[in-house]
This record gives structure tokens, C-alpha cells and sequence, in this order.
């Protein structure tokens, strides 16, 4: 329902809530596969630029800053770029800059600012903080003429369009598609580059898969965990933040490994588990957490991997690299479905802003 539809209604009625297909969520989610197939032919030539400047001059280490859903882009950096480029590569803490007023010494890295808006206090003293110490600054963001893209050595534009909803969705995919181009460019990956090409076919058909078998064990639910490994880590962190966001579900993202701690001991019948993997080295791991989660009565929904007593899910088929991106339309849909069935409106949850500008 529209700003103007609730100051239209009468004192004291309380709105209905609308169809999940009639949310800016769900609406702004249906189009990431046009965004992502927009961003790779608009930033070919950028990401390829980018690329050809860090194989002349290859930095010593990458350092991601960004807060929110973007710290979750981050975190699929993180693995995407050790496991591809094999540099070391860390996040920032921007307060070390914006607070503590610290500044590193960052000669010959990477600096890879990821935002949605570009706005941001401290994401803005970092960039500025890491430039005067010798890093090479890379921007990613939403806002093509944002203060951080002016600020940055080399900027790709995310091209997700306006992005109305609170929960942050084309963009936080766009910012992923984009990760794996300048990653493809970076290396040089023919194989990274060809799949990369197929995201938008790959997200399409992310969309339009059936999760609603997740729904009844989280409809009621009051906690969960969603776990991943490796490179579904900054995607299990995503969909835990929306699933706080729009479901007013208390979330928490685990990797499969740290679980295993004192985590553990809370899971249990209303407390579920939403594991999601990809087809590499971690998946057995996941497997035997989910059968081990639902023979103890937890209720277990899986994507990307298969285990007795599990709720399974379906996924696209495709590399493991990039399976997290598609993974996130079919996550989003669900989000956006669990919302509207637990008696909410995804586009409006209480006490928060679209932008965030922290100092």
C-alpha cells in the first residue's frame, strides 16, 4: 500500500495489506535479471579498464568497506576474489577512519567501497582516508553521481535504477553481478567471463522457482538460522538481515562451521534452520549439518544440497562461483511471500530509513 493509500484511510482503519505481487519488493526484486543484463553490457568496457589496470600494478591485498546489505556484497567478495585472484582480502572497519580517525597504511591495495547510495559519512572518510595512504579506490554503487563515485580512482555504476522499497534487492544482485565482471576482467577467467554472460538467464530462472514449501515451518516461526559456507556466506548474511527487515523474524547468519559452537544448543522445533549452498568443497558439510539438524526435530529447509528429513528447494543449475546470485532472487521471493502471510507489508517495516548515513 502506497504512502498516499494510508493517509487516505479513515482515523483508526487499519490498511490492508497487499497482494506480495502489488509490493515494491517483490516488484524491484522481478527486475534484477533486466538490471544485471543491463550492468554487464554498460560496464564492459569499465570492468575491463579496471581489469587491465590491476594486472599491470597488482595490489598486495583488497580491503572492502561497506555497511548493510552491501557488507553482505562484501563478504561474497571476499571469498570470490581469494579464490579467483587468490589476494588476501579483508574488510574495513570504517569507524577506524571516521571515529578513531586512524589511517592506515594501505600502499599498493585495493580498496573496494561498495554503496548503494554514496552517501554515507564514513564510508566517504574511509575512501578518502585510504586514498591519501596509497590505495587504488574501486566504488560500486547505485548512485552514478554519488559524492563516493566522484571520490573513487575507477567507479562502476550498479545501474539497478531507483530502488523505492526499504529492503535493498536489485541492487544488492546488481552489486554481486557486478563483483563476478570485474573479477572475470581481473583474472582474465574465460570460464568466470562465459558464466558470468549467463547471469541474467540464470536470475530469471531463480525467480520464478517455487520455495513455498519453506513456508509453513517459517511462518510461525519466531527465530531461524540461515547458514551457508564459503562463498554462500554473504548470502545467508543477506537473507537473514531481509528476514529481520520485512518478517520481523529475529535472524542470524551462521557460516556451516561456526554453527556447530555454541550456536547450536538453541535450534530446536521453532527454531528452524534455512541452509543454503553451492556445489563446491562445502557442500558435503552442509548435507551432514542438515541431516544431523532434522533428526534432532529441527525443521531444515535446503537450497543448493540435499539431506534426510530436509525441506529441499529448488535452484538453477550453474558454477558454484556464481550461484549465490541467482540464489538471491529465489530468496527474495520467498522473503517477500513470508512477509505478506505473517500479517505484514515488506515495503514498510517500523523505524527504518532507505538510506543510512552513518558517521
Amino acid at each position: 500500500m502506497s504512502g498516499e493509500g494510508l493517509a487516505n484511510a479513515p482515523p483508526g482503519a487499519v490498511p490492508a495489506l497487499p497482494a506480495v505481487e502489488a509490493t515494491r519488493m517483490f516488484q524491484e526484486a522481478a527486475e534484477s535479471a533486466a538490471v544485471v543484463a543491463r550492468q554487464l553490457r554498460e560496464n564492459a568496457r569499465a570492468a575491463a579498464s579496471i581489469g587491465a589496470a590491476l594486472r599491470a600494478r597488482p595490489p598486495r591485498a583488497v580491503i572492502t568497506c561497506a555497511r548493510g546489505s552491501s557488507d553482505h556484497a562484501a563478504t561474497y567478495a571476499k571469498y570470490l576474489i581469494e579464490t579467483r585472484a587468490r589476494v588476501l582480502t579483508a574488510s574495513a572497519a570504517p569507524s577506524i577512519s571516521s571515529v578513531y580517525g586512524i589511517e592506515q597504511d594501505l600502499r599498493d591495495c585495493l580498496f573496494l567501497a561498495i554503496s548503494q547510495s554514496g552517501k554515507s559519512p564514513d564510508l566517504l572518510a574511509s575512501v578518502a582516508a585510504a586514498k591519501r595512504t596509497g590505495a587504488t579506490v574501486v566504488a560500486l554503487c547505485n548512485a552514478a553521481d554519488s559524492p563516493l563515485m566522484l571520490a573513487a580512482d575507477f567507479a562502476l555504476p550498479l545501474w539497478a535504477g531507483p530502488e523505492r522499497s526499504i529492503a535493498a534487492t536489485k541492487s544488492y544482485i546488481a552489486s554481486l553481478a557486478a563483483l563476478a565482471q570485474l573479477t572475470a576482467e581481473w583474472t582474465q577467467d574465460a570460464p568466470l567471463k562465459s558464466a558470468t554472460a549467463a547471469l541474467p538467464a540464470a536470475i530469471a530462472a531463480a525467480w520464478k522457482l517455487d520455495w513455498s514449501a519453506a513456508l509453513p515451518m517459517l511462518k510461525g516461526a519466531e527465530h531461524l538460522y540461515v547458514i551457508g559456507r564459503g562463498l554462500g556466506l554473504g548470502v545467508a548474511q543477506e537473507a537473514a538481515l531481509k528476514a529481520k527487515e520485512t518478517c520481523a523474524l529475529h535472524a542470524e547468519a551462521y557460516s556451516g562451521a561456526e554453527v556447530r559452537h555454541g550456536p547450536f544448543a538453541l535450534l530446536g522445533p521453532r527454531f528452524p534452520a534455512l541452509i543454503l549452498a553451492q556445489d563446491d568443497a562445502t557442500r558435503a558439510g552442509l548435507e551432514t549439518l542438515g541431516a544431523e539438524l532434522a533428526a534432532r526435530g529441527v525443521g531444515v529447509a535446503m537450497a543448493g544440497a540435499r539431506a534426510l528429513g530436509a525441506t529441499l528447494l529448488p535452484t538453477v543449475p550453474g558454477p558454484a562461483v556464481l550461484a549465490p546470485i541467482p540464489l538471491a532472487a529465489s530468496i527474495y521471493r520467498l522473503l517477500a511471500t513470508l512477509s505478506v502471510a505473517r500479517g505484514l507489508d515488506p515495503d514498510r517495516p517500523p523505524h527504518l530509513m532507505k538510506v543510512t548515513e552513518t558517521v
